[in-house]
């Protein structure tokens, strides 16, 4: 399969990209998940991500690798914010991308946008949580909370091809998964709407009110065929990382397991062996660990091999999870290609794989998985 340069890939879990230039400290605020500023006297420069852009993405902008970060930023704003996206995401060749549009968008390009930028067609993820804050937004009544959010969603589900919960980021995914009553629910929204109109924010981060949102979605996602998203693992300072092991979904994987929907789980670094596993045990569990291949510098492919230990080819998917800057989509395919390719054909030189076979693998974990569950047309 060469050097995996012609692997296709469906982006299974993406953002949008930031459509204007950027100054100096907006552009390393994006290579960071804090919240914060690097400390006095450091740059978020110093981390294996923003080397890695220092040797991969500078050369698409005509620079040296490893150019000074000055140099880099300057360069980017010289050619402006459309021309460095357009090569970066031409240049990523990925096929098709599936688009998260619930988180920060009024920074970012919409999944359309992002299509047209790309050249390849863009379908959207719905953020299940968007929904249930706008409809508490709405100030229905605490008894009127439940259908309201469950008429809206299905509303909102019309033309997504898939679904996605950050239940990690607001409860933690160690909480208790059975089907909430409908007086919990009513006296959890109560809480809840009550809260909103002291503060005037609605973020939902109730743990009854997330059941109920994630029954909802999957009585939606067994009606219609989608798959349910799930954040897993490394991600902003919002994460307790010990309680988004994938590991703690499995009573609710195993209660919907009939009704045959997709579960994919995004990220799961540091915990891709646990959702490979997940993978291995529950026929609609698929997992990738997009993020992480940026994130993590020059250890990438060490991440690959150990993705690769266990789950069936046929329950792997891509991700870049880029967010604002296009750079990560181009480095998340090149990244991705590059692991497993020297992956596939260390086994291929081991005699541990037929030669033959490699190049099917490839396009299965690349693209052909994302492309039959959620229903993605090839070419």
């Amino acid at each position: 399969m060469s050097d995996g340069n012609d692997v296709p890939l469906v982006d299974h879990h993406c953002h949008g990209v930031v459509p204007v230039d950027l100054e100096a400290e907006r552009f390393e605020a994006l290579l960071s998940e804090a919240f914060a500023p690097a400390p006095a006297g450091t740059s978020h420069w110093d981390k294996p991500v923003a080397l890695s852009i220092r040797r991969w993405c500078a050369p698409v902008l005509d620079l040296p690798g490893f150019c000074a970060p000055a140099d880099y930023v300057a360069r980017r704003r010289a050619l402006g914010a459309g021309e460095v996206n357009r090569r970066f995401l031409a240049g990523s060749g990925i096929d098709a991308y599936l688009v998260d549009t619930g988180n920060r968008p009024e920074e970012l390009c919409g999944f359309a946008e992002l299509g047209a930028i790309a050249g390849a067609p863009a379908r959207e993820i719905l953020r299940m949580e968007v929904v249930a804050e706008r409809v508490a937004s709405s100030r229905p009544s605490a008894s009127g909370y439940a259908h309201a959010v469950a008429a809206a969603l299905r509303t909102a589900a019309d033309g997504v091809v898939g679904l996605k919960s950050v239940l990690a980021y607001r409860a933690t995914l160690r909480i208790d998964y059975e089907p909430p009553g409908a007086a919990e629910v009513e006296e959890a929204a109560g809480r809840w709407l009550a809260e909103i109109e002291r503060s005037g924010r609605a973020r939902l981060v109730d743990p009854v009110l997330e059941r109920h949102l994630l029954w909802t979605g999957a009585d939606i996602a067994r009606e219609r065929g989608f798959p349910i998203q799930f954040h897993i693992g490394m991600g902003d300072p919002d994460i307790e990382l010990n309680r988004v092991d994938p590991s703690y979904l499995t009573p609710w994987v195993k209660a919907v397991e009939p009704w045959g929907f997709p579960i994919t789980l995004l990220h799961c670094y540091p915990f891709h062996r646990q959702a490979g596993l997940m993978a291995e045990n529950f026929p609609q569990v698929y997992f990738d660990v997009g993020f992480a291949l940026n994130w993590i510098g020059p250890s990438y492919r060490r991440v690959m091999e150990e993705a690769l230990e266990l789950a069936p080819f046929t329950k792997q998917l891509y991700s870049s999870d880029a967010f604002g800057l296009s750079e990560l989509y181009y480095l998340g395919a090149r990244r991705f290609r590059t692991a497993l390719a020297a992956t596939l054909a260390r086994w291929v030189d081991d005699d541990e794989l037929p030669g033959d076979e490699a190049a099917r693998i490839a396009a299965l974990i690349g693209a052909g998985n994302a492309r039959r569950i959620y229903g993605i047309p090839a070419g």
